[in-house]
């Protein structure tokens, strides 16, 4: 049996122990896990089309809030030689799970690309680097709007001008919390979603729904405009008007 065939047998047992660990991490902390289940295998290929789109050039991605790598397993086959993928996980049971994916993923044999986790908040990333393409997993309505707004500013700092962020929200939330939670929650929430329907009015490209995913979700397509790097603080403060 060859390292490729061994590997890939064992890929659904590893998909199925990183349910277990992000159900584990879910009853531990919803608010920033976000969800109640991995990305479903629709909307990870969803989030990672605009890697696919820009192949077979070497792109520089970021991912940013990986979990237990639903995503990471959709983006990694998409890397041609030469590209770099950097992947962002605050959750330290999620990083070891992440640097066991990367270990020991085959794409990654045959068709080698720089792949590093990073322990950290997206906000807090140390880096020089500005990617192509920015893939958010981060549960955004979770947040307060204030710190929403560090992580577009953030994003936007980032991402190459011309470059593409892809994220996504769940259908349905806002109304679920104004019907179940308290009503300074759902104020929260209703802010929240204020400040990304800004970033959408002024940047989006693109909307997907992804009705095969537990629960349902849109994935959005923003485009950082091909301005100066001085400008992007403009920016940011454009999309909250």
């Amino acid at each position: 049996m060859n390292n490729w065939t061994h590997l890939s047998d064992r890929a659904p047992a590893e998909r199925h122990a990183g349910t277990w660990t992000f159900l584990l991490e879910a009853a531990r902390d919803l608010r920033t896990t976000g969800a109640v289940a991995p990305s479903g295998r629709a909307l990870a290929r969803a989030l990672a089309e605009p890697v696919r789109a820009q192949a077979p050039r070497p792109l520089a991605v970021l991912e940013a809030g990986a979990g237990t790598g639903a995503v990471t397993r959709a983006l990694i086959p998409q890397l041609t030689r030469g590209s770099r993928l950097d992947i962002v996980e605050a959750n330290p049971r999620f990083t070891d799970r992440l640097r066991h994916l990367v270990a020991s993923h085959p794409a990654l044999v045959t068709r080698p690309a720089r792949v590093d986790v990073h322990q950290t908040l997206v906000e807090d990333l140390d880096t020089d680097v500005r990617y192509d393409v920015i893939v958010s997993g981060l549960p955004l309505t979770n947040f307060a709007p204030e710190q929403v707004e560090r992580i577009m500013a953030r994003y936007l700092e980032l991402l190459h001008p011309g470059g593409t962020l892809t994220y996504f929200a769940y259908l349905g939330t806002r109304r679920a919390r104004a019907l179940t939670a308290s009503r300074t929650e759902a104020r929260r929430h209703a802010a929240v979603d204020e400040v990304m329907a800004g970033y959408r009015r002024t940047l989006a490209t693109g909307r997907w729904s992804v009705w095969a995913n537990l629960p349902p979700a849109h994935v959005w397509q923003l485009r950082k405009p091909s301005v100066t790097a001085d400008d992007v603080p403009d920016l940011a403060v454009g999309a909250r008007r």
